[in-house]
């Protein structure tokens, strides 16, 4: 194995979650390795759906419901961690964006892949289910900061439920609730000098409106072993790292239902050295958000390995 010139211990692999999927994603690495056939076929055995198909084929619609796309994200995400690390990159931090929290686990040693497959195939259908029985939107609040944000909330709570679900970065806020919360909200931060965008979302996640899926969700994760972690990872509900097994199936419970603190997390991360950050799994979302959370003048190299041209040019930058 090559050896890896960049310090491994400033080094942060990150995960995307639901609304990085596209159709055709994967197809690269799965006509190449037979690895990840293996993984892909172990994800298809644990979840019981045709993932590979949903990936390769879609439809856009099928592999876009919560209920496919938990399993069918989180396997596409290991499959790029495993070729990552066979080309010799490796890194002592992790975190994830909501569902890619998941692929974080198994990277930092805590869940092993079939694991973390059976929890995100439960916790699709959980929050499927949730969201079915109680219907709600998501929009993107732009040029205001949290407080900002927090503050609308609060002031449209008697127009509907909405809460802050996402701090993306520090003027992208994701907004959650019922419609007629969200649409206040949205109005009212149009109103105050924000852009609202809905999103194209089929529930209301990290939200009150999905919240009666932890307790059952709480239940599954007792039936999975979970081990001390190999290295930090940072949760989206603390934005800081955990070693403490009770306090991380806690933190797991509850993030279903709690605000993903991701602009944090970054921030946490570069304080404790992170200098070179590397986005593992489809598209670029979390590349983009680094872009506006890190200081216009950093020093940091930002990557994404998604197929076998990106992983060349990953390795290019850092010199292997």
């Amino acid at each position: 194995m090559t050896s890896y010139k960049n310090d491994t211990a400033k080094t942060a692999f990150l995960f995307p979650g639901q609304g990085s999927q596209f159709v055709g994603m994967g197809k690269d690495f799965l006509s190449r390795n037979d690895r990840a056939h293996h993984l892909m076929a172990m994800a298809e055995k644990v979840s019981g759906f045709p993932l590979e198909k949903l990936c390769l084929e879609g439809p856009l619609e099928e592999l876009t419901r919560t209920l496919y796309l938990q399993p069918a994200m989180t396997v596409l995400n290991l499959i790029c961690l495993q070729a990552v690390r066979a080309a010799g990159i490796n890194a002592e931090f992790y975190a994830g964006h909501s569902l890619g929290e998941y692929s974080a686990l198994v990277a930092g040693g805590v869940l092993s892949e079939e694991d973390a497959l059976r929890l995100v195939t439960e916790r699709g259908r959980l929050m499927e289910r949730e969201s079915s029985a109680h219907p709600g939107a998501m929009s993107a609040i732009l040029k205001l900061g949290l407080a900002d944000v927090q503050e609308i909330a609060q002031s449209c709570s008697d127009k509907g439920v909405v809460v802050a679900a996402n701090h993306n970065s520090e003027q992208q806020i994701v907004i959650s609730g019922d419609v007629s919360g969200v649409e206040a909200a949205s109005e009212l931060a149009g109103q105050k000098g924000g852009k609202a965008i809905a999103l194209p979302v089929s529930g209301a996640w990290h939200s009150p409106l999905v919240a009666d899926a932890v307790p059952d969700f709480v239940e599954v994760m007792e039936r999975i072993s979970f081990r001390a972690p190999a290295g930090k990872i940072f949760f989206n509900v603390s934005a800081e790292p955990e070693t403490d097994l009770a306090v991380i199936r806690s933190i797991m419970s509850r993030q279903i239902a709690s605000m993903v603190r991701w602009y944090e997390t970054i921030l946490a991360m570069r304080q404790h050295g992170v200098s070179t950050f590397i986005e593992i799994g489809p598209k670029t979302v979390l590349t983009g958000l680094l872009k506006k959370i890190l200081p216009k003048e950093h020093d940091c190299i930002c990557l994404q390995v998604e197929d076998s041209a990106s992983l060349a040019r990953c390795l290019e930058a850092l010199q292997l």
